[in-house]
């Protein structure tokens, strides 16, 4: 019995529970979870009754039409995979391609009577299909009766019907399971869950409906069909090229890459549109927010991962992903791009790598790379805060853009870097080339970013001592000098700037910036007075290890005297053009006669520079100076690659699919110190998978030789790639070509 007369005491609350949070479900926001699972298996019931059970149960369904037997032809050498462009996938299962017939046999216990039998094949995708969604797709044989994927009869032979399946061309791409479905009298009898009969539905470029159609054969082969890469990087005056085997069709891949999208959480719904897989995609290939395929490293210190210097493919990044469920380090720039084209070239989205050089990373969301100097034309190098990428690599994916302007469809930018966020993730594009040329910028998705790496100026300021800025020199032509990719169908390259921007001070050139103004990019107006002294840096070619010649020259192109008060600094920089180690600095003051020119030259000797060198070996050189005469600012800006030495790969043997041949990988330490922690990696398309060999100690002179034995698993020329890792010598490769005949 309660004392209702007694007075209630307040208390206080209990704390909050110890840990994280469980996660937060939809239960009483939707009536069931987001289908986004396409790996897992559905259950599909074997029998559906149309009426209720008697005194005896349900009546039997064996009396009609049974199914006895489902032929796929899913072999490599039958018509479906090769009309379907998938005989090089190395999977059992059959794969095909949105908006094109495939067929399937089945047999029956008895001839098929089109007047008295009713069946369907049925084809589900995800844990919960649906007919509205399109996850679940039954398709009939008779003109009657037609669902969103067409189906016809080809041929009749005894028990044997062949069916004609036509995905439509905008469906869900992804792993189906497939059944076939009897309809009675009583209730529809499905055949058993069979793992044999799953169907892959991959985007098809070579049908005119699909979003990702490109009227182009030698593209497409190149942009889809090709597994060997070349991606370049270096610098704009000294090319380097880097061997990359894509492995799009190797075993496991496909998977590995529905498995991305299925570790995104991406609705199954959404996966038949390339907008949004390729903008999904560009932000779980990097790790940053979101536990995606690869962490980006460039600190230079890789001791819990893999160089990304190291990388020769990206067959070991994906599937170490899948069966890890972990982000695989490390990566920068080209793996990301090269990772990325492996997913879309696998799901059948046209795709190539693209170097851009000269690449502006913009602190401050303006169209100018600003540069800081003191009063004297020294750069300030705790002010200066862009950086200039030597080279940047990106994607391009073809595909119709239905959410642009009509004509805004075709190569699109996308960009998984972890750069800057887009929509709070750190992902880049979808962008329209077209849109990003034409000054487009406020298109979806991050044109701006894009425009900003190809058309920046780079603006010197000079920095007053009460912190005022001046600008005293414009270069509008330094910031995306080439756009380089593969040229489609040869082992050549192919400059397509000209894509993204019109040629430098052309009329179109000014419209499509001053349009870039209306929307809210800032450029440097002012056109500083132009010194009367040019500074002239050589292109060089020096190997690491090399002392080498620099010569700075100082021309004078008016008709007095010039004295200029020159600083010249050599740094050690990682190829984002970030300064690690200044291993130069001179302040010579240069005599000018009127109409001449001198020069100022110095030896570098490696010892300056060996002991900081960071993996892409580049050594930036700036020249500043102030004209005492006249106040102008003088600059110029040389990049160095330095030349690692190569590896030595051979082929032996009889280069026959099914036959086995030796690979041969050789390398001599030219250098004096002792090469310790050295890994190695080797494979080629078709014909290796990769494989690895770690050395603990290579000393200086002394040489290795690797031998491993491979057999080539088809016809066709393809190419064995080699490198070799260690933290004093990055980036070192080999290649070796080969035709595999039958």
């Amino acid at each position: 019995m309660s004392d209702q007369g007694a007075t209630l005491t307040a208390s206080a609350p209990p704390p909050p529970p110890d840990g994280r949070p469980p996660r937060v479900g939809n239960r009483g926001r939707a009536s069931g979870p987001t289908d986004s699972s396409n790996l897992e298996p559905t259950d599909i019931p074997e029998i559906e009754y149309f009426v209720a059970p008697g005194p005896r149960g349900y009546p039997p369904l064996t009396g009609f039409l049974d199914i006895w037997d489902v032929d796929m032809m899913r072999r490599r050498d039958e018509s479906n995979k090769i009309d379907h462009h998938t005989n090089l996938y190395h999977s059992d299962n059959l794969i095909v391609r949105r908006a094109q017939e495939f067929q399937v046999k089945i047999t029956f216990n008895r001839p098929f009577k089109p007047d008295e039998d009713k069946f369907a094949v049925e084809f589900v995708i995800g844990s919960s299909p649906q007919y509205s969604k399109g996850t679940y797709n039954p398709v009939f044989p008779t003109k009657a009766r037609q669902s969103s994927w067409g189906g016809r009869i080809t041929q009749t032979n005894d028990n044997v019907v062949t069916m004609g399946i036509t995905p439509a061309a905008n469906c869900t791409v992804g792993k189906y399971q497939m059944y076939v479905a009897v309809q009675t009298p009583f209730g529809i009898r499905r055949t058993k869950r069979d793992n044999s009969r799953d169907l892959y539905v991959l985007y098809n470029p070579w049908a005119s409906d699909d979003a990702v159609f490109l009227d182009d054969e030698v593209e497409r082969q190149e942009c889809v069909m090709n597994e060997m890469g070349i991606i370049y990087h270096g610098a704009y005056e000294d090319v380097s090229e880097r061997n990359w085997n894509y492995g799009q069709f190797n075993y496991g891949v496909l998977d590995a890459c529905l498995y991305i999208m299925d570790r995104a959480e991406m609705p199954i719904t959404n996966r038949g549109d390339p907008i949004k897989v390729t903008r999904k995609a560009s932000a779980m290939l990097n790790s940053r927010d979101d536990e995606g395929v690869l962490v980006g490293n460039w600190s230079g210190d890789y001791t819990y991962g893999v160089a990304p210097t190291s990388w020769t493919g990206s067959t070991d990044i994906l599937l170490s992903y899948s069966s890890s469920k972990m982000p695989v380090c490390y990566a920068q720039c080209w793996v990301y791009a090269a990772v990325f084209n492996t997913f879309l070239r696998c799901l059948g989205i046209p795709s190539r790598v693209v170097t851009n050089y000269y690449s502006a990373h913009d602190n401050d969301g303006n169209l100018k790379m600003d540069i800081i100097l003191n009063e004297n034309g020294r750069i300030d190098r705790n002010r200066t805060k862009d950086s200039i990428w030597n080279y940047h690599c990106w994607n391009e994916c073809y595909m119709s853009r239905p959410d642009l302007p009509p004509g805004f469809g075709g190569w699109q930018v996308v960009d998984a870097t972890p750069q800057e966020t887009s929509d709070g993730m750190y992902r880049c594009g979808p962008a329209s080339v077209l849109a990003i040329k034409h000054g487009e910028i406020c298109f979806p998705f991050d044109a701006a970013f894009v425009f900003a790496e190809v058309n920046s100026d780079v603006v010197f300021y000079s920095r007053a001592k009460d912190g005022t800025l001046e600008p005293v020199r414009v270069n509008k032509t330094h910031v995306g000098r080439m756009a380089l990719t593969k040229a489609a169908g040869s082992e050549g390259r192919r400059d397509i700037i000209d894509q993204y921007k019109f040629p430098e001070g052309s009329p179109e050139e000014r419209t499509v910036l001053e349009k870039a103004e209306e929307f809210g990019c800032k450029r440097e107006k002012s056109i500083p007075p132009a010194a009367d002294v040019d500074v002239v840096l050589p292109t060089l070619e020096v190997r690491v290890g090399d002392d080498f010649e620099l010569s700075v020259e100082f021309v004078n192109h008016s008709n007095q005297k010039r004295t200029v008060e020159a600083y010249i600094s050599g740094s050690v920089v990682y190829y984002t053009g970030v300064s690690s180690n200044e291993f130069l600095f001179k302040t010579p003051t240069v005599t000018l006669q009127a109409q001449k020119g001198a020069k100022e030259s110095m030896t570098i000797e490696s010892g300056s520079y060996m002991n900081h060198l960071v993996e892409q070996a580049n050594l930036n050189f700036i020249v500043t100076g102030k004209i005492k005469e006249t106040g102008r600012i003088v600059t110029a800006m040389k990049l160095v690659n330095l030349h690692n030495p190569k590896l030595t790969v051979e082929l032996s043997g009889s280069a026959k699919v099914s036959e086995e041949m030796m690979a041969t990988v050789e390398f001599t330490n030219p250098f004096s110190i002792n090469l310790e922690k050295v890994y190695l990696r080797m494979e080629g398309p078709g014909v290796m998978e990769p494989k690895t060999r770690y050395y603990s100690l290579i000393p200086g002179g002394s040489s290795l030789t690797w031998t491993e034995l491979f057999t080539p698993q088809r016809t066709g020329k393809t190419r064995v790639i080699a490198t070799l890792d260690c933290s004093a010598l990055r980036q070192v490769s080999g290649q070796a070509s080969i035709t595999i005949e039958s």
